[in-house]
């Protein structure tokens, strides 16, 4: 909000003085266009504030999900790993929610053209989770007009769905009768009956459930307990991620990626954006 309002007032001035000129430094802030790629379903951007351009990478090569790390700072939604690696003016709302809201009023009400799906903004709490969920909310009020909703118990679908991960404040959740946000559950609230208005997925490191790393033939047994963990999961309606999978190129990424493609994993994590969109559209996906 900063960097608007001081951008304002510099046209403002310019204005007062007879000129037209845009600062050189307002020229270098403007975002180059994205040019969006094919939309693939599974394609979910680990980490995606890490890349060299936010949010833009992602979709131009398809991502429908994308994950952003925030820590409340100030009042400010501040996006980063960690604590010591977040900037002023670095937002959820400059890389996510702004850009989202330009490029869905440009396409015609949906994030890739003529695409019917809505782009999961996996959001991840870092610091206290109820002051910054409470924010955040504040934030995606701010931008109703794209973002999918609960209100009374109902479900409408936006182009953009904010689910919350890291420090999850579930019991405010549920008690709230609206929200612009969804929980993130875990393995263990796989059948805990939650509804899938409140938590539409469930997410889970796939070294805690999963001993296979993609070296040799997948173990009978553990390709049974995964189909039949995303069968469970979208028997109630959930939808399936898992992180911490092996993500170095090679032969063990590949044979973990055709095993969560095969099993209907809904969500594959991922750092690789080109390596994905490639392994997706070789599928078929």
């Amino acid at each position: 909000m900063f960097v608007k309002s001081t951008l304002a007032a510099v046209a403002v001035l310019a204005s007062l003085a007879g000129t037209v000129a845009v600062p050189a430094q307002a020229e270098a802030a403007k975002p180059a266009p994205v040019v969006v790629g094919q939309p693939l379903a599974q394609a979910h951007a680990h980490n995606d504030y890490e890349h060299d351009r936010p949010l833009n990478d992602a979709l131009e090569h398809g991502f429908t999900s994308v994950e952003a790390d925030v820590w409340l700072v100030d009042g400010e939604l501040l996006v980063g790993h960690d604590l010591e690696d977040v900037q002023p003016g670095v937002t959820l709302e400059s890389l996510y929610l702004d850009p989202l809201q330009d490029l869905v009023r440009g396409q015609g009400h949906s994030v890739y053209p003529n695409w019917d799906g809505s782009l999961q903004l996996l959001i991840d709490i870092k610091s206290d989770g109820e002051s910054t969920y409470a924010a955040i909310e504040q934030e995606l009020a701010e931008h109703r007009d794209i973002m999918s909703r609960y209100s009374h118990g109902a479900t409408k679908t936006g182009p953009v769905t904010a689910v919350i991960s890291g420090n999850r404040p579930l019991a405010t959740m549920q008690a709230q009768e609206k929200r612009f946000s969804f929980y993130d559950g875990r393995s263990a609230d796989l059948t805990s009956g939650k509804p899938s208005g409140l938590m539409p997925l469930v997410s889970d490191n796939w070294t805690k459930l999963f001993t296979w790393q993609g070296v040799g033939p997948m173990p009978e047994a553990e390709r049974a307990k995964l189909r039949d963990y995303v069968a469970e999961a979208h028997s109630n309606g959930y939808r399936v991620r898992f992180w911490a999978t092996p993500d170095a190129p090679g032969t063990a990424r590949e044979a973990i990626w055709n095993e969560l493609f095969d099993a209907g994993v809904d969500h594959i994590n991922t750092d690789d954006l080109a390596a994905l969109q490639q392994f997706l559209t070789a599928r078929g996906a």
